[in-house]
């Protein structure tokens, strides 16, 4: 557990789903918390499962499905390498240059943590956000995750610096 974070609960899965507003168009869905900012409560992650619809195969059409779990609101699609995002999920066939089938991939960033981290991050403002985006898809696709973690009360710096970092890398 990080220095100056106190557990106050225990572990909880929190599951939820999202399903794009059109096909290939990226669509974000909040959840909601319920953190308690006056007693600086937060969300310590332990571990993120995402799963997808599966991209289509469309003859000599690349396709895929991207999901991702972020700590602040995207307007677009981001990768791991973004300071919000927890975890992400990518399912794609490329099939441009083939003339009657594709080569499926399947990539995932974190979706079980290393046994030696304590937490894979810390969510300090009172949502986190599931978001989904396929590419070259005839059908809208959905995600649907599920977050482990527990709620924690933290140090009154540290959750004055948790809260500014998160707001302002957005």
């Amino acid at each position: 557990m990080p220095k100056g974070i106190k557990q106050t609960s225990n572990v909880l899965t929190i599951g939820t789903s999202v399903v794009e507003s059109a096909p290939n168009i990226f669509t974000e869905q909040a959840v909601d918390l319920n953190l308690d900012p006056l007693n600086n409560e937060v969300f310590v992650v332990l571990a993120i499962n995402i799963d997808t619809s599966r991209p289509e195969g469309i003859v000599a059409t690349s396709t895929d499905v991207r999901a991702a779990v972020t700590s602040t609101s995207q307007t677009a699609m981001v990768n791991i390498a973004d300071p919000n995002c927890l975890a992400t999920s990518n399912l794609q066939i490329v099939g441009a240059g083939y003339a009657d089938t594709g080569v499926p991939f399947s990539n995932q960033a974190l979706e079980s943590p290393p046994a030696t981290l304590d937490y894979i991050g810390i969510i300090a403002t009172n949502d986190f956000f599931l978001s989904v985006q396929g590419s070259a898809n005839t059908g809208v696709k959905t995600a649907v995750c599920k977050v482990y973690g527990y709620r924690a009360k933290a140090d009154p710096s540290m959750y004055a610096a948790m809260v500014t970092s998160e707001l302002l890398s957005n």
